[in-house]
């Protein structure tokens, strides 16, 4: 698991702003997790907090796209290492190329619809039943963390295809 102790230049950045932003989506997290002992508490007491699940839906969808892409630039996404155990490293790296690139084409769709989406939200005034929040500002951070996604997708990318040439792999 790399970070950005060893990155420099641009790769360094990205894994920095990276770590702040997942640490962030674990500050919402907390936040959703607070909510909901708020909600559960004055329940007990009679007094609910409405609108808790709007919140939650919101928030837990905010938090797990935060998490990608400290999951990217961290080579921490789930993988079948039993088919690989005994490949060696010039493959293994040609193989995180390859799930790099997936990753990025992947980002850069979501990004480019999910984009389309927001508008379409903001366009039709879509918002949430109890609290009556705009659904469309739940894209902004999501949006934010599939372009940082993309960024990282970049950063292992260039790694990988380094690592597959014989280069130093960062």
């Amino acid at each position: 698991m790399r970070l950005g102790a060893d990155r420099t230049g641009f790769s360094g950045a990205v894994a920095r702003i990276v770590a702040g932003w997942a640490l962030l989506g674990g500050l919402v997290l907390l936040v959703v997790i607070a909510v909901n002992m708020i909600s559960v508490m004055g329940a007990v007491f009679g007094h609910p907090f409405p609108g808790d699940f709007e919140l939650t839906e919101m928030g837990v969808a905010i938090a797990v796209f935060a998490f990608l892409p400290y999951c990217q630039i961290t080579d921490a996404n789930v993988t079948a290492d039993i088919f690989t155990a005994r490949a060696g490293p010039r493959l293994l790296a040609a193989l995180r190329a390859l799930a790099s690139l997936i990753a990025f084409l992947f980002a850069a769709i979501l990004v480019w619809r999910m984009s389309d989406g927001m508008l379409d939200q903001r366009e039709y005034n879509y918002a949430t039943t109890i609290l009556q929040l705009p659904i469309w500002l739940a894209y902004l951070p999501i949006l934010l963390s599939l372009a940082l996604l993309v960024a990282a997708s970049l950063v292992t990318l260039t790694e990988s295809l380094r690592a597959t040439q014989g280069g130093r792999n960062g």
